[in-house]
């Protein structure tokens, strides 16, 4: 599985979207998911790339906040979609698919989606395990 998950990672740190945009995707996840561990790890990986405490902070209301671009708010509202239920139909209808598409091409669009199921491995870990945020992996769980 480590190998996978390493190789899935580079996969998407090369791709072609920008890691500040994998990174407020992965944080939004970690906030729909209700993962502490996942939210406090990417808002300090955010701070590494150099984000602002605006972004940072607005990801959580991302519709209404002015400092996203049509991108990265399409990028956003795809994680939403992909992780949210939708009780009248499909998550990730033909008209975002569109929107997604006029401001990512194929490429960049398998990225994204590729780094959303990479994110989607880590949920179960997460959730199930409870990690303690700020311990290196394998010294962070208490159980």
């Amino acid at each position: 599985m480590a190998a996978l998950s390493g190789a899935v990672h580079n996969a998407v740190r090369n791709g072609p979207v920008p890691q500040t945009t994998i990174g407020l995707m992965q944080l939004r996840a970690g906030q729909i998911v209700g993962s502490t561990y996942h939210t406090i790890r990417v808002t300090g990986s955010l701070r590494k790339l150099g984000e602002t405490e605006e972004r940072i902070t607005a990801v959580a209301s991302w519709q209404n906040a002015p400092y996203f671009t049509e991108a990265e708010r399409v990028a956003l509202e795809l994680v939403e979609a992909v992780l949210t239920p939708n009780p009248f139909g499909e998550r990730v209808s033909d008209e975002l698919f569109a929107r997604a598409s006029a401001h990512y091409d194929d490429t960049a669009l398998w990225t994204l989606t590729v780094a959303i199921g990479h994110f989607s491995l880590f949920i179960p870990v997460a959730l199930i395990g409870k990690p303690i945020p700020g311990r290196p992996p394998g010294k962070n769980y208490t159980k």
